[in-house]
């Protein structure tokens, strides 16, 4: 189920009222840092989850290999788990900014 056909249906709806609530009361500024750190988390989770594909890739030493290699490929998967996450990732940022949401109306009433 996609997500527009799962809102047409009516799931979520509450969730993105609730979400739009919180918005209205939490400062621009904190709202663009509190986006941005959803995001981080999502890159870093996709990162962390492509790593151990990696792990059984060899080198191929007609392009280089060896020990730049290893040291780069980690920038790599690092950089994919950004462009996964840009291009709309697996929807783990919109969770982790409704919860970052919910934490900072508790904390400050």
């Amino acid at each position: 189920m996609s997500v527009s056909s799962a809102l047409s249906a009516g799931f979520g709806v509450r969730t993105q009222a609730r979400i739009s609530d919180l918005e209205a009361k939490v400062d621009p500024a904190k709202l663009t840092q509190l986006r941005k750190s959803a995001n981080e988390f999502e890159s870093q989770f996709i990162s962390q989850m492509l790593g151990p594909m990696f792990e059984g890739i060899g080198t191929d030493e007609t392009f280089g290999g060896g020990r730049g290699e290893e040291m780069f490929r980690p920038m790599l998967i690092e950089q994919f788990g950004k462009q996964i996450s840009q291009r709309g990732g697996f929807g783990i940022a919109n969770q982790v900014y409704g919860e970052l949401l919910r934490a900072q109306e508790a904390s400050h009433g």
